[in-house]
C-alpha cells in the first residue's frame, strides 16, 4: 500500500509550476471578475489594462506581451470561466479547459512545458495554462484548497496553502469583520 505524502504531513504537494499558475487564476478572477470585495462593492477601474499590469506587477509575473485593451476584456472572460472552478464546479472547468484548447506539449528553447498550442493567441494561452493549474490541484486531491472567502460581501478567492488547508477568508479584514460580527450576534442572544 502506497501513502502519499501529503496525506501523512497535510502538507500540500503541488509544485511551483502548478502553483504559480493557479495564483495567476487567483490573481485574474479578483482582478477582473469579483463584484464585492472585503464588504464593499467593487467598481472596475477607469483603466483595466493599467490595474491588471499594476496587479501582474505586485505578483512578480511578466507577461511577456504588451497587454491591449481587447486582451484585457478577453482576459475578463476567461476570469469569468474560471470563478467557478474555486466552488468546486468542475464542469465549467472542463468547458474552459475544452473552449481554450488545453492540451499538454513542450515548445521553446530550451523547451518549456505548457497547456496550450503552440500558436494559441496570448489570451487563450493563459487560460488554457491557468485552467490546467486548477484542474491539476483538484485532480490530485487538493481541490479544497481552491476556495471563495466566506465573509459576507466578499467574493475574493484564493489558493489556500497551508498546511490543513483550513484557510476561511481572503485575509485579515474579512477574517475580522467576520469574528466582529459573530460576536456582536453572541452579544445580542
Amino acid at each position: 500500500m502506497t501513502i502519499e505524502a501529503w496525506r501523512i504531513t497535510g502538507q500540500s504537494q503541488i509544485d511551483s509550476y502548478v502553483g504559480r499558475w493557479a495564483e495567476l487564476a487567483v490573481l485574474l478572477v479578483n482582478e477582473l471578475h469579483v463584484t464585492q470585495a472585503r464588504g464593499r462593492a467593487v467598481t472596475p477601474p477607469p483603466d483595466r489594462r493599467a490595474a491588471l499590469q499594476e496587479a501582474f506587477a505586485r505578483q512578480n509575473w511578466t507577461p511577456g506581451h504588451t497587454l491591449t485593451s481587447a486582451d484585457v476584456d478577453r482576459l475578463a472572460e476567461v476570469a469569468a470561466e474560471l470563478h467557478p472552478a474555486f466552488s468546486g464546479d468542475i464542469t465549467s472547468l472542463n468547458q474552459a479547459l475544452v473552449r481554450h484548447a488545453a492540451v499538454p506539449n513542450l515548445h521553446g528553447d530550451p523547451p518549456v512545458l505548457a497547456f496550450h498550442a503552440p500558436d494559441a493567441d496570448w489570451a487563450d494561452a493563459l487560460a488554457a495554462d491557468a485552467g490546467t493549474a486548477l484542474a491539476m490541484v483538484i485532480g490530485v486531491g487538493q481541490g479544497q484548497r481552491l476556495r471563495s472567502c466566506e465573509a459576507d460581501g466578499c467574493e475574493l478567492v484564493f489558493f489556500d496553502v497551508t498546511r490543513n488547508a483550513s484557510r476561511r477568508f481572503c485575509g485579515l479584514p474579512c477574517q475580522n469583520r467576520a469574528k466582529a460580527s459573530a460576536y456582536r450576534a453572541r452579544r445580542r442572544t
